[in-house]
C-alpha cells in the first residue's frame, strides 16, 4: 500500500468508527474519531491535488458515512463529483443523508470552510 492508500483508509475506518461510536450514544469517542480522519485528511493535503485525488477515491465506497465524508472534504476540490455524491446521500435515510444536507446547506450559503485551500 501507498502512503496516500494508507490515509485514504485511514480516513475511510476512522469515518465509519465515528458513526458506530455515534450509534451507540458516545459523542466524546465518536469525537476522537473525527481528530483522526482530519488528522489523515491534513496530511493527505500535504500531498497536494495528489492527496485530494486519493481520497476521492471514497466517493465509490460501500459506506454512505465515507462518500459523504469525503464528498463533505472535496467539494472545492472536486465540486461537481462531491455535489453528485452529497445530493445522492440526501435522498436517503439517517446521519448520512443528515450530513449531506447540512453540507450543502453550508456549501451553498458560503459557510462551508473544510478546504479553504
Amino acid at each position: 500500500m501507498t502512503k496516500l492508500e494508507i490515509l485514504v483508509e485511514e480516513f475511510a475506518q476512522n469515518v465509519a468508527a465515528q458513526t458506530e461510536e455515534i450509534a451507540q450514544g458516545s459523542a466524546a469517542k465518536g469525537n476522537r474519531h473525527a481528530k483522526r480522519y482530519i488528522k489523515a485528511f491534513d496530511k493527505l493535503c500535504t500531498y497536494g491535488d495528489a492527496g485530494r485525488d486519493a481520497l476521492a477515491e471514497l466517493f465509490t465506497h460501500p459506506r454512505a458515512d465515507v462518500r459523504v465524508m469525503a464528498s463533505a472534504f472535496l467539494l472545492r476540490h472536486r465540486t461537481a463529483a462531491a455535489k453528485a455524491v452529497l445530493e445522492e446521500a440526501v435522498r436517503g435515510r439517517g446521519l448520512a443523508a443528515l450530513e449531506a444536507q447540512q453540507t450543502l446547506t453550508h456549501w451553498e450559503n458560503g459557510t462551508w470552510a473544510l478546504d479553504p485551500g
